[in-house]
């Protein structure tokens, strides 16, 4: 874990880690977070909220991913079109089958190169070797596959068998839409990686377990969020 600096700033640490994490754990905008921080008593502009979701979102997740364990070698790999600053992108995603997600890249184009980006990352990041890869019939996965030699562990499939990351793009939907757009790649590529960390942290399947259960793993989630945000010495 590294430590986190919250020197040179007016704001209590504890009031910047509420601010970030309101604004990735949850479908809000800059000025709802304004909002809910006013209720406090915390009068802190939009703008600034802004600028500590830059400056300490990516940070507080580096220290969620240190903290999770190995993902299941079970992935399931897709790509979503969104629109950004009037193009068509796509939004490159891999998940494992309990929902984890593993990497996000937003990218220009969807062809063969784009796939190979993305398998390239996610066999370097992941630490484990992939028991099998879904994928939908995009033949750039086929071709990606063979490049990196996971043919054998390769299932492209029907729609319906790719529906853990099918899933895993709504919460991203619903951000786009609420954020009226990414802007910018950039902006996109920045907010999917920070939000990926934190949506992993605290997606405890609520549906799956039982109320006693959710609220340990509820718990343990905040407290892993707060040794990810700890500040300093």
């Amino acid at each position: 874990m590294t430590p986190i600096s919250y020197k040179r700033h007016r704001f209590p640490a504890s009031v910047i880690q509420r601010a970030v994490w309101l604004y990735f754990r949850f479908t809000m905008s800059f000025r709802d977070v304004e909002d809910l921080m006013a209720e406090r008593g915390i009068d802190v502009s939009y703008e600034t909220v802004r600028c500590w979701t830059l400056k300490f979102g990516p940070a507080f997740a580096a220290n969620l991913r240190r903290r999770r364990p190995l993902p299941t070698g079970r992935w399931h790999l897709d790509e979503m079109v969104v629109k950004i600053g009037g193009r068509r992108m796509w939004m490159w995603r891999a998940v494992d089958d309990e929902g984890e997600v593993l990497d996000v890249l937003v990218q220009k184009r969807r062809n063969k190169t784009a796939a190979l980006k993305l398998l390239r990352k996610l066999l370097k990041n992941q630490g484990v070797r992939p028991e099998s890869i879904v994928t939908d019939g995009l033949a750039s996965y086929r071709a990606a596959m063979r490049i990196q030699g996971c043919l054998d562990c390769h299932k492209p499939g029907r729609l319906r068998d790719n529906n853990p990351v099918e899933n895993s793009h709504l919460p991203v939907r619903r951000r786009d839409r609420k954020m009226q757009r990414f802007k910018s790649q950039g902006q996109a590529q920045r907010f999917v990686a920070t939000h990926g960390a934190v949506y992993n942290t605290f997606n405890v399947q609520r549906h799956l377990i039982s109320r006693s259960t959710l609220r340990t793993f509820r718990t343990a989630a905040m407290e892993t969020w707060a040794k990810a945000c700890e500040a300093t010495g």
